[in-house]
């Protein structure tokens, strides 16, 4: 059994780990700690571990991020992959409707462990234009909350949340709606083609990002289709208060977005990028597919596939 556990969540990884690791040596699992410098570091680290004890399974105590860096190595491949909720933001375990507290969220991984048992899921696939390839659990977008990452990222004051705010601000008051061009499902009898100006467009494995926006609140982790969510051109004061609407999934209703499945997806439009599960894939066009069951959760969810 791995464990990553990067610094995440300002520092709640750090808390929870001694817990989770304590709880999974209890039930008799044993467990080799994995720590990165950074993130980079930390994938090294993890990729080296995984090839010295390949039937060994990861647990990822953290974040959205933790998890994207975890899921980079486990998708595709037998390696089991269980979650430790310690993020800002929890997204993926809260789709999978994974306890926050370390003990329990453990036990559920010690279960599915012992047990011999796993959940299996979907998982994006992106290339972008820069040729970086990263899989994804939750959502890929682009758009105005990709450039609100990228301003965000690109500041060194204030620090954590109150530095997104202001990116958002800043990015409101020079944004404008984006042409995109999107081909879903290309060379197949159900391709579709899009020309259209907007404000986002996000394509899910999962329901969420950010921390709780469900902008594809239709989506499925094991149906083998991604979801995608269509935000059409609006004046900034609707987009203001459309926004907020993300929250509750509620924002689909109005005739501004539009709502589609597919096995693929290929965007374009000029000047953006894109960002999955919450960190950086890279410019767009980008190239996206769903890999039916590519990951295997250490979860003991009643629903779905069991292996």
């Amino acid at each position: 059994m791995l464990l990553l556990n990067p610094t995440s969540g300002k520092g709640r990884a750090a808390q929870a780990a001694p817990t989770a690791v304590a709880r999974l040596q209890d039930r008799g699992i044993q467990v080799v700690q994995v720590v990165g410098h950074d993130a980079d570091d930390a994938r090294e680290r993890l990729r080296a571990a995984i090839a010295a004890a390949p039937t060994a399974g990861v647990v990822a105590v953290g974040g959205d991020g933790t998890v994207h860096l975890c899921l980079q190595e486990v998708a595709g491949t037998d390696v089991g992959l269980g979650i430790v909720p310690a993020g800002t933001g929890n997204d993926s375990a809260k789709h999978l409707a994974l306890p926050t507290d370390p003990r329990a969220a453990a036990d559920v991984v010690a279960d599915a462990v012992l047990a011999g048992r796993a959940r299996t899921v979907d998982a994006g696939l992106a290339v972008s234009a820069d040729g970086v390839r990263r899989w994804f659990l939750a959502v890929m977008s682009s758009g105005f909350d990709s450039l609100v990452n990228e301003r965000a990222n690109a500041m060194t004051w204030p620090s954590g949340q109150a530095r997104y705010l202001r990116a958002i601000l800043a990015e409101l008051r020079v944004f404008a709606p984006v042409p995109y061009s999107m081909v879903l499902d290309e060379g197949t009898d159900a391709e579709t083609r899009i020309e259209r100006r907007g404000m986002l467009v996000a394509v899910g494995n999962g329901t969420s990002y950010g921390g709780g926006m469900r902008v594809c609140p239709g989506a499925l982790m094991d149906d083998g289709l991604l979801s995608v969510t269509f935000l059409g051109e609006l004046s900034t004061p609707t987009f203001l208060r459309v926004f907020p609407t993300v929250y509750k999934g509620t924002h689909v209703e109005r005739p501004e977005v539009s709502e589609h499945t597919a096995r693929t997806v290929s965007l374009d439009a000029p000047g953006q990028v894109a960002y999955a599960d919450g960190e950086r894939i890279g410019p767009l066009p980008v190239q996206v597919r769903v890999e039916p069951g590519a990951v295997r959760l250490l979860v003991a969810a009643p629903e779905g596939p069991a292996t």
